[in-house]
């Protein structure tokens, strides 16, 4: 088994809360990851039909029979057992009781609001960083290498290629996932709806165009991007506009939490293709942004970026809040450094003063190194743990 970074804080909050939660992307490694951390739990999935019947028919029994230490995986496929959790761990009164997890960000986070709000610690598993695949020993020395292969552990637990795991991966989402959200009787449509995601990927969100391409209602597109956002398919990046006029673009920026799934929606055939691909900046971005966002999750925290963008196109890629600090980073899928790469800057500087401390450039290269302009760094580095 590859590490995962936030082992660390699953055990350090089974200390804390009397459940823990672990949410993610389906086939992000959540089942192997609480049962490796917690050998000495019970294991029950309500993905068995026997075990989720008896948990409906008799949900205080069930509870009753596994009555501590037990991990509850796909907890979302039966909410009402929420409100007997809270009652259950109310009255014993003891941490570490129970470990849910579930791939549905939506149906877990409402019944966790309404029943578990303050007894429970909620963690986001994504694929893997890139830190967690180069320490165990899987670091290309290509970013599109990585980018192409995509990050999720199947992958590389059964060294299956791109082609061999994604198509399956879409095909099981829609069949399973997508149902248990919302009736959508074209399944094609929505299979299209989100290839034309993937086509803008990197893009500051139109809603209406995006509808209009697909043929859809702009109601039916924000509540088919709610589900793609809810089950960890797409991320939507928000703007930054604080202390600055209101001449700012305000609508979100489209990324997907996995490259090689854009990849294969985008029927990119192989890492070479990515070279050449009239997308390959914006899913260099992508990966690089969705590696900031795996690092602060797998630190249970927030991750607090934000891209900028003005009336007439100063943009910076993304601004991350640290402290009383805002960082700026740009991202430049190029492997040659070049003193270009710190130009979109300049008007940055002039208009904020932001000192060359908190300015930086991640790059497709393998060479870090600071610049009188700021950091340039290589994509293998921008985050260490």
């Amino acid at each position: 088994m590859i590490p995962r970074q936030i082992a660390e804080k699953l055990l350090y909050f089974s200390t804390k809360y009397p459940i823990v939660t672990l949410t993610g992307p389906r086939q992000s490694g959540k089942s192997t990851l609480i049962r490796h951390t917690f050998p000495e739990y019970e294991y029950v999935s309500l993905e068995d039909p026997d075990v989720l019947l008896f948990a409906k028919e008799d949900p205080r029994l069930f509870l009753q029979k596994y009555n501590d230490r037990i991990i509850i995986d796909e907890a979302q496929r039966f909410p009402d057992l929420f409100s007997y959790l809270q009652f259950h761990v109310d009255t014993v009164g003891k941490d570490g009781m129970y470990i849910l997890s579930g791939s549905h960000n939506f149906l877990l986070m409402e019944r966790i609001s309404q029943s578990l709000a303050g007894r429970t610690a909620i963690l986001k598993l994504l694929p893997f960083s890139v830190s967690e695949l180069t320490k165990a020993g899987f670091s290309q020395q290509e970013y599109y290498t990585t980018l192409f292969k995509g990050f999720y552990p199947r992958i590389f637990d059964k060294n299956l290629s791109p082609d061999e795991f994604y198509p399956f991966y879409v095909q099981t989402y829609i069949e399973r996932d997508v149902r248990l959200f919302k009736n959508i009787t074209d399944l094609q449509q929505f299979i299209r709806f989100v290839k034309m995601c993937a086509g803008r990927v990197g893009q500051v969100l139109n809603l209406s165009s995006l509808a209009n391409e697909c043929g859809i209602s702009q109601p039916t597109a924000k509540s088919w991007l709610s589900i793609l956002e809810s089950s960890y398919i797409v991320y939507l990046l928000k703007p930054y506009y604080k202390n600055f006029n209101k001449r700012l673009t305000k609508s979100p920026k489209l990324y997907f939490y996995d490259t090689g799934l854009v990849c294969s929606l985008l029927g990119i055939q192989t890492e070479q293709d990515i070279i050449t691909h009239f997308l390959k900046g914006a899913l260099f971005e992508n990966m690089m942004i969705m590696d900031c966002i795996k690092n602060a999750f797998n630190r249970s925290k927030e991750p607090h970026i934000y891209y900028w963008r003005d009336h007439v196109g100063n943009e910076i890629d993304l601004l991350q809040e640290k402290g009383n600090e805002l960082l700026a980073y740009e991202f430049k899928s190029g492997t040659t450094y070049s003193t270009d790469f710190f130009k979109v800057f300049s008007y940055w500087k002039k208009l904020t003063g932001a000192d060359k401390n908190n300015i930086h450039v991640v790059y497709g290269g393998n060479t870090s190194m600071e610049t009188k302009n700021g950091a340039l760094i290589s994509w293998r580095d921008y985050i260490k743990e």
